[in-house]
């Protein structure tokens, strides 16, 4: 392991523990903030993601963006590659997908302007630490090359670090969006 790898390592089991806590104090009002930004985008095709193990829920501010536009969420077609987009509703039936993550029974797929991203920590600069596959990171490059894009990083704010091991490919977000208010980089 490099000592890049092993820094990484250490941080991501830090944050995984931050995240963790503030799940569990989690009251269930999280994506409140969420929804707010997101009304001032209406109908602009979106990505959210399906929630795993401590993440942040952003399903009740998807399903007030779908009643607006399409909705989507991420599909893991092979490791080392971008993620693939599947329409996204409410309800729809789902089937159970690559790393634990729920996806559409019969994905459709849609390209979003606006990703809301899963992370295990960010700073203020707009850095995000993920899980280490680099799914975001490759995504949001062959996305950002076709046109603009948002990435919204969605987080509690207990996962905020002050500085995190970065690479070249670590692909930056545009806001950061917690329980408890937006925060843009710079």
């Amino acid at each position: 392991m490099t000592d890049l790898a092993a820094i990484k390592a250490r941080a991501r089991r830090a944050a995984a523990a931050r995240r963790a806590a503030a799940h569990a104090a989690d009251a269930g009002q999280a994506a409140g903030m969420l929804s707010s930004l997101l009304a001032g985008y209406r109908g602009v095709p979106l990505a959210g993601y399906m929630p795993i193990r401590t993440e942040i829920d952003p399903l009740p501010a998807m399903a007030e963006a779908a009643a607006h536009g399409p909705v989507a969420i991420p599909v893991i077609e092979a490791p080392g590659q971008p993620l693939r987009f599947a329409r996204w509703e409410p309800d729809m039936p789902l089937v159970e997908g690559p790393y634990g993550a729920r996806i559409p029974a019969r994905p459709e797929v849609l390209t979003p302007e606006i990703l809301i991203v899963p992370l295990l920590a960010f700073t203020r600069a707009g850095a995000r630490l993920g899980y280490g596959g680099g799914f975001y990171d490759r995504t949001l490059d062959a996305l950002r090359r076709n046109g603009p894009v948002l990435a919204l990083g969605f987080a509690y704010a207990a996962q905020e670090a002050d500085h995190l091991p970065l690479e070249p490919t670590d692909a930056p977000l545009d806001l950061i969006v917690t329980e408890s208010g937006i925060l843009t980089p710079g």
